[in-house]
């Protein structure tokens, strides 16, 4: 136990080195001798400070633990702010995405020829004008559209296909924030998988569900999901497709997991793991039972378990067996790194009552490389593949961002460096005399010693716990006066020692409330209308700023949605594309001319509408982007930037401060802008532009004013900009002395001179003024 003294008084026992029963036949003794002890304790104490000393150090030590919380709770409010505004997302009240220790699961669809060349949806480049998705980008069913659909989800994982005509079933575990078990959600999609309808939940039982495993037979349409919690494998009958199902029977009195079903010369096979049994090894065992109707009865495999072994193998079920130019595939889990980092698949060449072997066969489902910020970037761990009636093969995977069990580990490793900033100021106290280690009488083996029988007392020894505590307790509480002497707050070594102390501390709690309050640490994209997109950024160079853009695309590419980066090449030789760390594609477009107005060329090989235009000198999150983006999908008639200016009737160009001056601003900066790259670069390149162009040349300088002019002119009286606000920015040439416009005062002349230029052309911005702060989602203030 701790004591804190204001008055610095410790407390000290004697506990020697002699067994209990010596210490009983010298108790007097001992009092006169811890009498005697204690007077010279106290008489270093009073010479090590006095009264009122030692209450300035207990001062000092309590308001340690209230700068700490003072710290931490500034830390978290400045750093990891409350998601305002996230619509389409679920709202902070909702039960719905919270975070999972199983993961954040959710699915994606993949198109292609066959399925060992399946491409994710937005490579295919479907656009849907309802959702302002240009194109639809995956996951295309998540959490938060089951969740924003009535039917709370943490996750959704699983996906299994039923096709009916041109309709689209997907059935899938939904992981239910409520009773924190799966249960068996269902969507549709009438457009090939491009956009779904959650439907509900089609089958909710007292225990885990998952894995729904969907098929057809004899004209009825039956499932057989996972339930191995209760040690059996049940098979439903739909009664009233999809939302109602009835047991129809019970097929197996095993824990099976992830079973699937094949059918094989006039037999069906059923594949399954039983990690029940004693000896297996989890997510390393496969078995198979055979019968003559998927109803049963089932008969076990001679050679079972076909695979016991490691994990890594795929020997567990990562999806449905599928059939491709007569050969039939079996899909395996990786789980040697973490469960379900990987999908494996296997060609089956034999498969008898007697018999079963398998070979792996090459399988790249194609995946992001920007890890955590892409929503299958750490582990994808089922595959369903169906052939459609026009021939094309469509596919489903689960993805995830995270990995098994991360939560569970980002809150220990928080809440143990929170311990650790704890039991720093804990130190603290020890050396400044205020903190003393007591452990009670009635733990101690003294207090008892006259209160035993003789046959337990003999049982007893000097080593036990009790004792060793004491001891342990007795020497912190007798600092040496060395260590107490390099906190002494009157020395220079005192407040050295003192600040180290502190900052150790208050970089522990940081440390702390960053593992438990900052999240996994990935950039989520922000849906619209319940779908994501992607964009191209793109920005203007030339060979003076090749640092610039080396450590732009690296930053840049791993944003959750850019499509492609086009690098727009001004002047110089062009760099090599393998100079450049991309998690996405790179292009970079030499320009015959060096001429500011090349930002705005038309170039037909941009396959998204929106692009985002973007200094190579500008350095800002991630997640400021995802949000500049889903603002631009609600308004993509409008440059969406995150710059803003206010122009009034001086026609004098002035920065940001001058804006916030009079609370509104009427034009944004396309150094750093979302775009219709139809519209605005058809516009900036119409002969309408041309005198514009032409001035832009003359003045190397103003090609985003010119912009603003006609993007203004082509709204009427409508709004024509938005602006976000980024929570930080850095300008990296100035850390590279490469600046474009290095005097400020010239260039602001320039830049009035252009609007009284365009004003005369295009008529004047000053009668138009949008105040701060006046959308909902708080992303303009």
């Amino acid at each position: 136990m701790m004591e804190v003294s204001a008055s610095a008084e410790e407390t000290t026992e004697s506990t020697g080195k002699h067994s209990w029963q010596k210490n009983v036949a010298a108790a007097a003794h001992n009092h006169n001798h811890n009498h005697n002890h204690n007077h010279h304790r106290y008489k270093y104490i009073s010479n090590y400070g006095g009264g009122g000393s030692s209450g300035r150090r207990f001062l000092f030590f309590v308001s340690c633990f209230g700068f700490y919380a003072l710290v931490a709770a500034t830390y978290a409010w400045l750093a990891f702010p409350p998601h305002i505004g996230r619509t389409d997302h679920v709202s902070s009240s909702s039960l719905g995405c919270r975070e999972d220790n199983e993961g954040s699961w959710s699915i994606g669809v993949f198109y292609g020829d066959s399925p060992f060349s399946l491409k994710p949806i937005e490579t295919i480049n479907v656009w849907r004008n309802e959702s302002a998705a240009w194109p639809v980008a995956n996951p295309v069913l998540t959490c938060a559209s089951m969740t924003n659909s009535g039917f709370p989800s943490n996750f959704v994982a699983d996906p299994f296909l039923y096709v009916q005509g041109d309709t689209l079933y997907l059935f899938f575990e939904n992981k239910n924030p409520i009773t924190l078990q799966g249960d068996i959600g269902v969507a549709e999609s009438i457009d090939k998988g491009a956009t779904w309808k959650p439907l509900g939940i089609a089958l909710d039982e007292p225990w885990h569900l998952s894995f729904p495993f969907v098929f057809n037979y004899n004209g009825e349409i039956y499932m057989m999901p996972e339930s191995n919690q209760i040690g059996q494998l049940h098979l439903y009958r739909a009664v009233n497709f999809p939302l109602s199902w009835k047991l129809e029977k019970v097929i197996l009195q095993k824990p099976l997991v992830d079973s699937t079903i094949i059918h094989h010369q006039g037999n069906y096979w059923l594949f399954g793991s039983d990690h029940s049994s004693f000896g297996t090894k989890k997510n390393g065992q496969l078995e198979i039972w055979h019968s003559s109707t998927p109803l049963g009865p089932w008969k076990p495999h001679k050679k079972n378990p076909v695979y016991n072994g490691k994990r890594n193998v795929g020997a567990r079920n990562g999806g449905r067996a599928f059939s491709h130019n007569g050969n039939i595939y079996r899909v395996g889990q990786d789980c040697g790194e973490s469960y379900g980092k990987k999908i494996r698949i296997f060609k089956v060449e034999v498969l008898s009552k007697e018999e079963y072997r398998e070979v792996e066969v090459p399988f790249d489902l194609e995946m992001s490389h920007k890890g955590k910020n892409s929503w299958n970037g750490v582990r994808q761990h089922h595959f369903d593949v169906r052939q459609l009636s026009s021939g094309e093969y469509i596919g489903f995977v689960d993805g995830d961002r995270v990995t098994s069990g991360d939560l569970f580990h980002r809150v220990f490793l928080g809440y143990a460096s929170l311990a650790a900033a704890i039991s720093a100021v804990v130190l603290l106290g020890f050396l400044l005399g205020v903190v003393n280690c007591i452990v009670p009488s009635t733990w101690c083996m003294n207090y008892y010693a006259e209160k035993r029988t003789d046959s337990l007392l003999n049982l007893e020894s000097a080593g036990l716990f009790s004792e060793k505590l004491r001891r342990i307790c007795s020497r912190l509480n007798r600092v040496p006066p060395f260590l107490r002497g390099l906190v002494k707050p009157n020395s220079s070594l005192g407040r050295l020692t003192l600040g180290l102390v502190v900052l150790v501390g208050v970089l522990l709690a940081c440390v702390g409330i960053r593992y438990i309050y900052g999240g996994s640490g990935a950039v989520e994209p922000y849906p619209f209308k319940g779908h994501l997109s992607q964009f191209t950024l793109a920005t203007m160079t030339y060979d003076a700023r090749l640092w610039n853009l080396k450590m732009y695309v690296k930053h840049y590419s791993r944003c959750p949605s850019v499509k492609e980066i086009l690098v727009i090449w001004n002047k110089g030789p062009p760099p090599e594309l393998t100079d450049l760390d991309s998690a996405v594609p790179v292009r970079i477009r030499v320009e015959k001319q060096n001429s500011l107005n090349n930002r705005f060329n038309v170039d037909p090989l941009i396959k998204t509408r929106a692009v985002l235009e973007l200094d190579d000198d500008i350095m800002m999150s991630c997640d400021v982007i995802e949000k500049g983006f889903r603002v631009w999908r609600e308004h993509p008639e409008r440059l969406v930037g995150f710059y803003p200016r206010f122009v009034d009737r001086t026609m004098t160009y002035s920065a940001e401060k001058f804006a916030r001056s009079h609370n509104g601003y009427n034009m944004i900066l396309t150094g750093a802008a979302f775009m219709d790259a139809g519209f605005a670069f058809d516009m900036y390149q119409s002969d309408k532009a041309k005198l514009g162009r032409e001035f832009v040349d003359e003045q190397f300088n103003c090609e985003d004013v010119l912009l603003n002019f006609l993007y203004a002119n082509a709204s009427g009286s409508g709004k024509a900009v938005e602006y976000v606000r980024p929570s930080w920015a850095v300008d990296t040439s100035k850390l590279s002395g490469v600046a474009i416009s290095g005097n400020t005062n010239q260039h602001y002349r320039k830049r009035s001179k252009c609007l009284r230029r365009f004003s005369d052309l295009y008529g004047s911005l000053s009668d138009r003024r949008w105040e701060f702060g006046g959308r909902k989602d708080g992303w303009d203030l």
